[in-house]
């Protein structure tokens, strides 16, 4: 078994932490040995909490930022960081990069200390730079790059996000394509007939009308607005648009997109509890994704994997997974138009919903397993250990 410093986030909750948190669970559950470093020791805290104690594997750095999309570390970062990895002696370091200047001290600290350095590249992404978020994200790609090509190995999600990486000079042997997965066990459809607590409560709370879900987070990105203006646009009596996350745009959207007798939306909020949102998707007959930019959304992946059909546009690698019939794929120009068209007719074909829900989680099942992902991980260590 493998000693892994895992370096990466736990907070604010973004796709980097979920992917974080799952995986590492995940390979503690296998026998793998993990210290998972990360920022959590704001400066202004009078006590340090970096703690390599047996029963506290965990080990936090200092910051002066932190977001949901970019860190700033404190000065004393890299030291505290380079001290913990030569106390700890791990087998191999792990970085689910948090968009950091950290991040580009990495390859030498690790070279110093002459242990084994492998990145996940998450920044989400449109190869076709059709937006201003496309093309900030673009940006953000080729500010990497050349620091990239320094690490063992770059773990990105598909093929398409290997390609940017490939044009902007990373060579092909240091990136390695091993996508998202999610637990299928978790994320699985509820039987009709099968008594479950979490499911009942969210159906009660929902009511009787047809519920189109959004999950994520409510920022620029996300093109929520699009959705929310489509939503507004056309004949929705019967359904209902529930919105699940929050961000900086939530209140924005919120006051300006009002739930009426014609239009009903639903501002569920953030929602931390995971059996709550399994439920949620469980009891949704559609599920939304009008992104701009994405990585690969591990939103999308929960969704198919409970069996609910999925919208979404081809941002990142979103229409990867959806190919084949396992869901309907947008462009990310002109959402809104799209869905004007389409709300409609996939309302009236409850059948359609149906089918689109089985083949999305037998995609899942075939090639997003978080057990596919985890083998593919550890196979790629025993390369290095």
């Amino acid at each position: 078994m493998a000693h892994i410093a895992w370096l990466g986030k736990k907070s604010p909750f973004c796709g980097n932490v979920s992917y974080g948190l799952t995986t590492t669970k995940a390979l503690r559950e296998k026998g793998h040995q993990i210290n998972f470093i990360h920022f959590d020791n704001p400066t202004d805290s009078d006590i340090s909490k970096t703690s390599l104690l047996a029963n506290d594997p965990d080990v936090s750095l200092p910051y002066l930022i932190k977001s949901q999309v970019y860190t700033l570390p404190s000065p004393r970062a890299l030291r505290e960081l380079r001290e913990s990895l030569e106390m700890l002696k791990p087998d191999i370091v792990h970085a689910s990069l948090t968009l950091s200047p950290l991040d580009f001290k990495l390859p030498d600290l690790c070279k110093q200390i002459n242990v084994p350095l492998i990145a996940t590249f998450h920044p989400p992404f449109d190869s076709n730079v059709r937006s201003l978020a496309a093309s900030t994200q673009q940006l953000t790609y080729q500010l990497y790059a050349p620091s990239l090509s320094r690490f063992e190995k770059v773990i990105v999600f598909s093929k398409k996000q290997a390609d940017v990486l490939s044009k902007l000079g990373v060579k092909s042997n240091r990136i390695e394509i091993i996508p998202n997965g999610v637990d299928t066990n978790v994320w699985s459809p509820n039987p009709e007939k099968t008594t479950n607590s979490k499911n009942s409560e969210v159906r009660n709370k929902l009511g009787k009308k047809r519920t189109f879900l959004y999950m994520g987070r409510i920022a620029a990105e996300k093109n929520v607005e699009a959705l929310l203006k489509a939503w507004q646009s056309i004949n929705t009596k019967g359904c209902q648009l529930v919105i699940v996350g929050d961000g900086p745009l939530r209140p924005t959207l919120e006051n300006n997109f009002l739930s009426t007798s014609e239009c009903e939306i639903v501002w569920w909020g953030y929602e931390a509890e995971q059996k709550t949102k399994v439920a949620l998707l469980q009891c949704a007959e559609v599920f939304i994704l009008p992104s701009l930019v994405e990585g690969l959304s591990i939103a999308l992946l929960e969704a198919m994997a409970t069996g609910t059909a999925c919208i979404a546009t081809d941002a990142g690698a979103d229409g990867e997974a959806l190919k084949d019939g396992a869901g309907i794929i947008l462009s990310t120009e002109g959402v809104t138009s799209q869905l004007k068209t389409l709300l409609p007719v996939i309302k009236e074909h409850p059948l359609l919903i149906s089918e689109l829900g089985k083949k999305a989680r037998l995609k899942v099942i075939n090639q997003f397993t978080l057990d596919k992902n985890i083998n593919s991980l550890e196979n790629l260590y025993k390369k290095f250990i």
